[in-house]
């Protein structure tokens, strides 16, 4: 049976921080649905009402044209270890870019990561526990760092010009593009 709250708990703050992977869903009002695995160190709980992610470039940025389009997303996070739990996050976000003014103090929750295109910003509006007794244990084996690498290894002035050509989602739907390279860690 799954159990509703308005916000985080200490308990279920403490879940997502274990957890290696989440999982984001958006939808515009027509067109595809979006549904983004995550990894990387790349999520925060600001408060028990506000959460955020790093974004890195990759195939798209449907995220972003639907939070511009609706706002609605849910972040999922399944524990693939004990105690079984399927934690989703109901909110209304919205990206935020380095160019933009609150930039700055929503960065400060985070470690760069490289390729860094936008920080998307999470108002909690409901938080729904349920049992995850079909999720199956898994266990990890290691971070991907293909992504962060390919980043690192790009032109800035490139990957810029390639971020700045991505202004439409896949179903056409406006997204706004990051004015800056962000290099991110040197790992």
């Amino acid at each position: 049976m799954a159990d509703f709250t308005d916000a985080l708990t200490e308990k279920q703050i403490a879940m997502i921080a274990a957890q290696p992977v989440f999982f984001v869903a958006t939808a515009a009002a027509d067109g595809r649905i979006n549904l983004s695995p995550k990894g990387y160190d790349a999520f925060r709980v600001l408060s028990p009402t506000r959460v955020a992610y790093l974004d890195l470039g990759g195939s798209g940025n449907e995220t972003h044209a639907h939070l511009a389009a609706d706002a609605r997303i849910t972040v999922m996070f399944c524990n693939f270890d004990r105690p079984a739990l399927i934690l989703r996050i109901y909110g209304r976000g919205r990206a935020v870019l380095p160019q933009d003014a609150e930039w700055d103090a929503l960065a400060a929750h985070f470690t760069m990561l490289p390729g860094t295109r936008q920080i998307f910003d999470i108002a909690v509006e409901s938080v729904q526990g349920s049992c995850g007794w079909g999720v199956p244990f898994m266990t990890l084996a290691g971070e991907r760092d293909t992504l962060k690498k390919a980043h690192r290894q790009s032109d800035p002035a490139q990957w810029a010009a390639k971020v700045a050509k991505r202004t439409r989602s896949i179903d056409g739907l406006p997204t706004r593009a990051t004015d800056r390279f962000i290099a991110g860690d040197e790992n």
